[in-house]
């Protein structure tokens, strides 16, 4: 199987109740971490690349590491996206370059502006046979190029979203209802604690999706920084030598929900993170003699893996839908 563009993914779980994972990648370690788990339960995935990650690993070495995936898992669908990109020429760049999927944010940008950088995406990216996501609303948080102040945020406005999609063209929508980008996804102020003193975050804006979903009947709905920040792995960083105080994220059953509506791709990256490094600081801790990359980037892989897996089956229902 070569890598698909995700049209067909998506109509399937707009009809099956459940979303496909959209997985940043970074190293070869994350990347078999999630396709070992995603063919073990034979679901669709998103591998998704930043303009971060580009910088970092270089946009040939992670379009190999992909094709290597393919190779791996043969059964299930895997599409290849760019996450946040910010102007055309990047855009272009990763269509060129053998992407299947693209993502232009413009949401910062006036309506009229958004609109017309959109559709300039869109028109380019339709003759090469690549589809295009776009976002109304911007999230609060940072992730790799994305940096918005809390206070700064936006919640996507409902009447705008049938004219934006008509007059973009675009494939499929990202929209901000109350999740945000990061580990730090919510400052304390905005939550409460329960009895064990952990922070219990506001709820989602269903009431947006909803309304949303009215207006765009049949169409699919993104919904970006969905990691959920599991406080074990919190605190395992801060047991080895970490410092990420009030760590919080979206809980999963809210993700569920949404899963079950048209929300058909769940960005996960910062619970990836988030379990790979918890583990490796606590590999150091405990064989502070090792050296051996391969040493401390095997459990790492393997808790991308349970994380992967664990958001597959509980969170996305994509098991068994490859």
């Amino acid at each position: 199987m070569s890598l698909v563009n995700t049209k067909e993914m998506f109509a399937k779980a707009y009809d099956g109740g459940y979303a496909i994972g959209a997985f940043n990648v970074n190293n070869m370690e994350i990347v078999q971490g999630i396709t070992e788990a995603a063919g073990e339960l034979k679901s669709p995935v998103i591998l998704q690349v930043s303009k971060g990650a580009r910088a970092y690993a270089n946009h040939t070495y992670l379009v190999k590491l992909v094709e290597a995936a393919i190779i791996e898992n043969p059964e299930i669908p895997i599409a290849l996206h760019l996450d946040h990109g910010d102007t055309f020429e990047l855009c272009k760049s990763c269509i060129d370059g053998g992407f299947t999927s693209v993502m232009i944010d413009a949401s910062s940008k006036p309506f009229e502006e958004n609109i017309a950088l959109t559709r300039k995406v869109v028109e380019y990216a339709h003759d090469h046979g690549v589809v295009v996501e776009a976002e109304l609303g911007t999230l609060a948080g940072v992730e790799d190029e994305v940096n918005v102040e809390h206070g700064k945020e936006s919640y996507t406005h409902p009447e705008e979203v049938e004219e934006f999609v008509s007059r973009t063209g675009c494939d499929s929508l990202a929209i901000a209802i109350g999740t945000s980008h990061g580990a730090y996804k919510f400052k304390a102020s905005q939550c409460t604690r329960n009895a064990e003193g952990i922070l219990v975050p506001p709820p989602l804006r269903f009431d947006v999706l909803h309304e949303c979903i009215k207006r765009l009947p049949g169409f699919p709905i993104v919904l970006h920084g969905s990691s959920s920040v599991p406080q074990e792995f919190v605190k395992m960083v801060n047991q080895y030598g970490g410092n990420m105080p009030d760590a919080i994220g979206i809980p999963e059953d809210q993700l569920r929900e949404a899963a079950k509506l048209a929300v058909c791709k769940i960005n996960i990256d910062s619970d990836i993170r988030l379990a790979m490094t918890a583990t490796i600081r606590k590999y150091f801790a405990e064989h502070p003699d090792h050296f051996d990359p391969r040493q401390y980037l095997k459990p790492a892989r393997q808790a991308v893996k349970d994380m992967v897996a664990h958001k597959i089956v509980h969170v996305l229902g994509s098991d068994g839908k490859a």
